[in-house]
Formats: structure tokens, sequence, C-alpha cells
């Protein structure tokens, strides 16, 4: 399964900068760099201690290519677990192509993406959850996603899943020694004891289902829909929050026809926040269109920001509002905004009126226009997302591979639970047992294919 070639990749990101940084690793990637590498004193990297620098020349032929730095790490101590380089030399385009094109007429080949995280895993260097933990990390846009992805390739979520496999494992070995001694009719375990074990697994598995929700938005961005009537300041607001005119202002109703999409990070939280179109009732076919979207947006939206124009009156707002609700996620949050307050004298009688008829949502007055209560706004979005659990070290789910695996260990592990309540004999349970030992097994790639890692790792940077 382990390819031992040596492979050869540019590590840092694509075009021209200061440095770059070219990696090799496999057995014999310090011998290729030798036959190209020269050092002033002479000295061949095959003779240097690991975990060492060394600057020099490398040279195609007679012809200098550039001056470099070389750092030699051996095996096992190297993030692939093999004998690994990485070259540092200047950022041209041109010389890090030709760097390549040396190395690998030298005898290596170009990496695949993720191979070099692949080799790791497959040294026993890192579990699978681990190994996509490092894809999450080198994406992770915001701070919350930073310390959640950094969390599980240090190992949080693979120390919790082998406290679940080392108690599963308890349990079917008291069974199936049951079953060894089965004509004596001896039994090696007490039920009821390993009932509460059984029910504490459930519970741990329930709790890493649960957090999925909340590490998924925190991975790929809260969704967050502008909506209401058309001309309430929508694509205003939208344009505060982001501090760019990112969308189209006009007095003219019906101007947005289509969702504009656009991402912010606040207090270390990515938003996407969605300007979608007016509700209104129109004939205009295009403009209908874009209100059907809005109601998409809506249904698929963890937090929705309904506005209110405070400068007229509320007769539109219950039908308008009841739309809204209509479409709204069960899990989504509805928050009411007042806008436009200081084009008014009447803000406090609408926030009244408004407050009667809703349904006990928070409603925010605001002014997108001169930027009036959007510090507290940023507030009450940021409020929406438990950023105590990322604190406080609980483990978060946030990989779909991940929260489909545990789906399948709960409905095996409330198998369990039901056939001692049954009194079920040890091998009906011990096979149930089993098969929530196989898809946690899944998870930290105890239990894998070469199908399974092609269709993680592909989707890695090559480099890494």
């Amino acid at each position: 399964m382990n390819d031992q070639t040596v492979i050869c990749a540019i590590a840092t990101a694509p075009g021209m900068g200061a440095i770059a940084v070219i990696r090799l690793s496999g057995k014999g990637c310090i011998e290729i760099c030798d036959r190209v590498f020269v050092s002033p004193s002479g000295k061949k990297l095959t003779d240097v201690r690991p975990n060492t620098i060394h600057f020099g020349k490398l040279n195609d032929g007679k012809e200098l290519i550039d001056e470099v730095l070389i750092s030699v790490f051996h095996a096992p101590h190297s993030f692939t677990g093999e004998d690994s380089i990485e070259i540092s030399c200047h950022g041209s385009v041109y010389i890090q192509q030709r760097i390549l094109q040396l190395l690998i007429s030298s005898g290596a080949r170009l990496a695949a993406p993720g191979e070099f995280t692949q080799r790791a895993f497959l040294n026993g260097k890192m579990d699978l959850s681990q190994a996509e933990a490092v894809a999450d990390l080198i994406a992770s846009s915001s701070a919350a996603a930073h310390s959640m992805a950094l969390s599980q390739m240090r190992g949080g979520f693979s120390d919790e899943l082998m406290k679940l496999r080392m108690e599963l494992l308890h349990i079917t070995s008291l069974l199936e020694l049951e079953l060894d001694f089965s004509e004596e009719d001896v039994e090696f375990a007490d039920r009821s004891e390993l009932r509460g074990i059984a029910v504490g697994i459930d519970t741990l598995i329930s709790r890493l289902c649960a957090s999925f929700s909340l590490g998924n938005v925190i991975k790929n961005g809260i969704p967050v829909a502008i909506v209401g009537n058309t001309n309430v300041g929508k694509s205003t607001l939208l344009n505060a929050l982001l501090k760019e005119d990112r969308a189209i202002v006009s007095d003219i109703e019906g101007t947005t026809r289509d969702v504009i999409e656009d991402t912010i990070n606040l207090q270390g939280i990515t938003f996407r926040f969605i300007d979608t179109a007016g509700i209104r009732h129109t004939d205009d076919r295009v403009e209908n269109m874009g209100i059907e979207r809005t109601f998409s947006k809506i249904e698929q939206a963890r937090v929705v920001l309904f506005l209110i124009d405070a400068t007229k009156d509320t007769e539109q707002f219950l039908p308008y509002y009841t739309q809204v609700k209509e479409h709204l996620g069960p899990d989504a949050r509805l928050l009411i905004l007042l806008n436009k307050t200081d084009q008014t004298d009447s803000a406090d009688i609408i926030l009244s009126q408004i407050t009667s008829l809703s349904s006990g949502e928070k409603i925010l007055p605001i002014a997108a226009k001169t930027g009036y209560n959007i510090n507290h706004l940023v507030d009450e979005l940021v409020s929406t997302i438990n950023i105590n659990a990322l604190h406080s070290g609980d483990v978060i789910v946030s990989n779909a591979r991940h929260y489909e695996a545990l789906s399948h260990a709960h409905l095996a592990i409330e198998r369990v639970i039901t056939g001692l309540d049954s009194h079920l004999s040890g091998e009906f349970i011990s096979q149930d047992i089993r098969e929530c030992l196989h898809y946690l097994g899944e998870i930290t790639g105890q239990i894998t294919t070469d199908e399974v890692l092609g269709n993680i790792f592909k989707n890695f940077c090559i480099g890494k």
C-alpha cells in the first residue's frame, strides 16, 4: 500500500515570492539531493546530522540554478516518517520549476495531492482523522476554524475515540469469554455494569454527533440571510457589515433581483452574508424568481436578519413576518432589525408595535446607513455560536465522513443497550459491539480501503 519511491513537490503557495520551499520524501531522497547539491565545504548531505540546515548551491551539470538552504530529516523523525528534505530557494517561478525538473531527472517523481500527509498516515505518524485535520488547518480562514482543526490534528478527537474503543473492547471481551464457558453457565460480566458502560458510550457518541451542526458551520462559515421588503436597506446593511460597497444601493424598488453573497470574519468566526431580493407582490417574472431564491436561502440560513423600515407603518409587517417564519429552518435564529431609526421620530412606537406582533424574537434598532448599533448587531451574531465549546476543549466534529460513521456507531451501541435490556445472548450483543468498533475504526483509519484513502487525499493541495 505504501509507495517507497522518492516524491517531490513545491510546498509553498503557487506563484512568485521572496522564497519557496520544495519538499522531498522517501528512501533515497538525501542521495538524490547530493547529486545536485554543492556545499562550500564539500560535505555531503548523507554525512550530516539530522535536523540540521545547510547552505550551498544547486547545479544542473555546470550550470548554477540557485543558492539554497537544505533542511535534512531522518526517518522516523520527520513529518512523513521517512527520510525527508526541504529546499528553501528564491521564489522565482522559473527557479522553482528548474529545481523540480532537476530533482525528477535525478530520480524523484512529482507527488500526488496529499501524498506527503498520506505517507505520514501510512507510516503511523498520525491517524486518519488527524490527517484530515491537516487539510482543515490549511483551509482554515478564521480563529474558530483554526482552533477546531488544531485540536483535531493534535489528537483531541482521536483520544476520545480511543477511550470509546477501549470500553467497547472491555465489554466484548467479557461477553465472548462467557461464550467460551457457555456449557458451565458461568457469567463473567455483570449485565447492569455493562449496560452502564454502554450508556456512557452512547452518551458520548450522541454528544459528538450533536456537535457536528456547530463544527460544520464553523468550518464552512455561518450562513446569514438578510431579508425583508423592498427598499428597507438590506443592501446598505450588507455593505455596512462588509465595510465596502459590495451590493448596489438604490431608491428604486426591486434593485436586488438575485442573491449576493460575501464572507467576513467577525471576532474570529467566518460569516457568509446573503443579501436577498426584497419580498413583495410583483408581476415581474425575473424579480419573482429572485424572491423564490430568497425563501430558499431562508431555509438554508442559520441566522436570518429580518429588516423593517422604521419610517413606514407596520401594516405590511405581519404577512412578510409570517412568510419568513414559514421558511425558517428548525435550528435557525430569527433576528428582527428595525432599520432607518435615524430618519424618524416614531421609532419607539414602531418598535412597540412590532414587539406586540412578533413571537418574542430579539428586536434591534439600527441605522445601516450611519452605522448606528452595527457593533451591537455583530455581538448578537457572534452570540448565536457556542464559542465556549471551542475554548473549553470539547471535541467538535466538523467532517461529514466522521459524522456519518458516528451515526452508524450510535445505532449499533443503541442495539447493544437494547440487547442487554432484553437479555440477549452475548454472541448477538458482541456482533453489535464489533459493528460499533468497525465504524469508529473507519474514522481513525484502523479500518480503511485504498478507495477511501484516495477520496480523502485527492482534495489536499500538492506538496502537503
